[in-house]
């Protein structure tokens, strides 16, 4: 299998008034295509930002970043933009689901940046939507979900437009734990079943079991790396 995560002597820094805050340092990361990996450590370890950059919604500091075979640095605002709408999904904790529109809304919005014909657009999220088990909630609004069904349309709509990478910042951070388990059971299949890779940052360790690939942040370094 190839790398779908390449990053080379990858560092971002931020300034703080006159003062240079190190987040990431000289990072070297691969991930190969299919895999599952979880990544752990402590709170402001630099685990957000090393997603951010993965998902482009950041650049680095300094280094090279190459996801699905584009190298980040050298596109624009809205060269990314258009690669994040087609090669990346994003889950996030909080499910960042539109009040007012229903679950089949919903996941379809990803699609308008698309050519996509609505009938098609309708298609598809039904699609995604009856892979996440929520065939029969299409046209419930998030008000009207749990917890974890929302988290489903979150992630049936991050799927939605059938990206490369799954991106999942503590997807299960406000579930309860049987849910959580739900949710993990369903990214695995994901995985497993429908070949997604999936980078998954999170605190819970039983969170990480799931994932085929455990790495651990640690002051902005890697510090060691566990396999499943």
């Amino acid at each position: 299998m190839s790398a779908i995560v390449q990053l080379a002597k990858v560092s971002k820094s931020y300034t703080r008034g006159k003062q240079e805050v190190v987040v990431l340092r000289d990072l070297d990361l691969s991930i190969e295509e299919g895999d599952f990996a979880a990544l752990m450590g402590p709170s402001g370890s630099g685990k957000t930002t090393l997603l951010n950059l993965i998902g482009g919604l950041d650049q680095p500091t300094s280094g090279s970043i190459t996801v699905a075979g584009q190298q980040l640095e050298k596109l624009n605002a809205k060269g990314l933009a258009k690669w994040r709408a087609e090669k990346i999904g994003f889950v996030f904790q909080f499910y960042n689901l539109l009040p007012v529109l229903t679950a089949q809304r919903n996941v379809e919005l990803p699609l308008l940046l698309t050519k996509l014909n609505a009938a098609q657009r309708r298609k598809n999220a039904a699609t995604a939507l009856a892979i996440v088990g929520l065939a029969d909630r299409a046209s419930h609004k998030p008000g009207e979900l749990s917890g974890g069904q929302q988290q489903r349309v979150a992630i049936a709509r991050a799927l939605v437009a059938d990206p490369t990478l799954l991106i999942c910042d503590e997807p299960t951070g406000d579930l309860d734990r049987d849910t959580a388990d739900e949710i993990l059971d369903l990214l695995a299949l994901l995985n497993r079943e429908h070949g997604k890779t999936i980078v998954m940052v999170t605190h819970d360790p039983k969170a990480a079991d799931h994932a085929r690939h455990v790495l651990h942040l640690d002051k902005g370094r890697l510090v060691e790396e566990a396999h499943a």
